[in-house]
């Protein structure tokens, strides 16, 4: 397979400017896939120029137009969906049934805002006073630096860029080191489908953090959508200060799956796979923490042993497999290196609990014993590990659910008034009851607390990348 691996500035796929590459590797193979261009800092100050100047026509283009657009590159990722998964599981390690189902996660959001981009509402009313009328309207940011993770390496590109595109936005793209071909893959698909160039610009700087630094210094750069840990998004927060840049924030997470006194077991375990195993567990909407009352603790940990039992855990290419290679030995060593520790602070290893061979694989495991202020309880895993925390009071488990700076996601097992009353309570920008995964494009994606600030999809996704206008008016 080859693969798109240079950058993408001014509608033109070029070398970076100083002729320097890094690899992308296949983390279930340890082999590497593409030398991939590195941006310098004058690739990012051109990629900022190119989106700056494309902006004056882009913003004007009717929203017709632009829902048009979007739908074309929905449709031509569409009839080549197969081939974006194959990419994503070779950059990412993933199984294949989590890739592909990414792929279709990820092209719904072109497919959402082709319908969202003339659908942006304003308000026209007369003041109370009857001086004048009110005219409220919406008119696109502007230029938009965008970075996104490894996890959802298509995903979380087309949740930025469609809602970008669709305000009248010209947007950087900057994707994960470990992931940027799928990314380069959405940005050829919307090339094809006739975005005009400097729309749409894909930089990768080798180091990271200065230039996006100086991006972020660039007076053209008047919005910031970052998806990551919380470490990083503080650190970008500041920067954006400095030009007080927009900045929408999607997170870390440290998902609580509170499974309540009478809660159905065929359904709790069922939801438990995949609110925990999606992704191999490299997801901020992971549920992280298992909080089972003591009348169903025993039976809980025996069921999902019994399943993780029956997974096979191989490389994505062979379809068959469950479970795939997280995206790095490193990632690997840190979930082991977490799994460890919790061992030593008392917790009993029911199943895996260790690297297997061939690649960045890591055996599903299921820890009881957990302690509620342990590490491990306190810290995204990020990879397939079930702690279980065991308790006996609700409302103790609402407290501890609640008891974390996180607040994305959370889920909730019970009999359906008992849930929803707990869900109710839980600090939570989402709330999965009796669901194993919340994600839609038509659905306010985002976190309380230092989860995040502001919301993806929906709606609400458009609005980040839109900035309120009041008119007064005497008619």
């Amino acid at each position: 397979m080859t693969f798109r691996s240079q950058l993408h500035i001014d509608g033109q796929w070029r070398d970076g400017s100083g002729g320097r590459t890094f690899p992308v590797m296949d983390p279930s193979a340890g082999k590497e896939l593409a030398a991939f261009a590195i941006a310098e800092e004058t690739d990012c100050d051109e990629a900022i120029a190119a989106a700056e100047t494309a902006l004056t026509s882009w913003r004007a283009t009717s929203p017709r137009e632009r829902s048009e657009l979007l739908r074309a590159a929905f449709e031509i990722l569409r009839n080549d969906i197969e081939r974006l998964a194959e990419i994503i599981v070779l950059e990412n390690g993933k199984s294949y049934a989590d890739a592909l189902g990414e792929a279709k996660y990820a092209i719904e959001f072109f497919r959402w805002y082709s319908e969202e981009a003339a659908r942006v509402h304003g308000d026209f009313r007369r003041s109370p006073a009857d001086d004048k009328h009110i005219l409220v309207t919406h008119e696109p940011i502007g230029v938009s630096l965008l970075i996104t993770p490894w996890n959802y390496p298509a995903a979380m590109a087309t949740r930025k860029i469609a809602p970008a595109l669709a305000a009248g936005c010209t947007v950087v793209l900057k994707p994960a080191r470990e992931t940027p071909l799928a990314a380069a893959f959405v940005v050829e698909a919307l090339q094809r489908a006739g975005v005009p160039a400097g729309v749409v610009n894909l930089v990768t700087p080798v180091p990271t953090g200065p230039a996006v630094s100086r991006m972020l210094h660039h007076p053209a750069v008047r919005k910031l959508s970052f998806t990551g840990s919380t470490e990083v998004g503080r650190v970008l927060l500041h920067e954006a200060a400095d030009q007080v840049v927009s900045s929408s924030m999607e997170l870390g997470g440290n998902a609580p799956f509170v499974v309540l006194p009478g809660a159905d077991l065929d359904l709790t375990i069922e939801g438990a796979l995949v609110a925990k195993m999606r992704n191999g567990g490299s997801a901020c909407t992971a549920a992280n923490r298992f909080y089972v009352h003591s009348s169903l603790c025993e039976e809980f940990i025996g069921r999902m042993v019994t399943e993780f039992s029956t997974w096979t855990v191989g490389p994505g290419s062979d379809r068959s497999n469950q479970l795939g290679a997280l995206v790095s030995d490193d990632e690997r060593d840190k979930v082991a290196g977490l799994v460890d520790r919790a061992v030593a602070d008392g917790a009993e290893i029911v199943c895996g609990g260790e690297s297997l061979d061939g690649g960045a694989f890591y055996a599903p495991t299921v820890l009881r014993g957990v302690s509620h202020d342990s590490e491990i309880a306190s810290t995204e895993i990020f990879g397939p590990v079930v702690s279980v925390i065991e308790y006996d009071d609700v409302d103790d488990a609402i407290r501890m659910a609640n008891d974390t700076i996180f607040g994305l996601i959370a889920y909730v097992y019970g009999e359906k008034g008992a849930a929803l009353s707990a869900s109710l309570r839980i600090e939570a920008g989402m709330v999965a009851v009796n669901r194993g995964v919340l994600s839609d494009p038509a659905a306010p994606f985002g976190g309380m607390k230092q989860s995040g600030l502001g919301r993806e999809g929906s709606a609400e996704g458009i609005l980040e990348f839109l900035e309120e206008k009041y008119i007064g008016i005497d008619l």
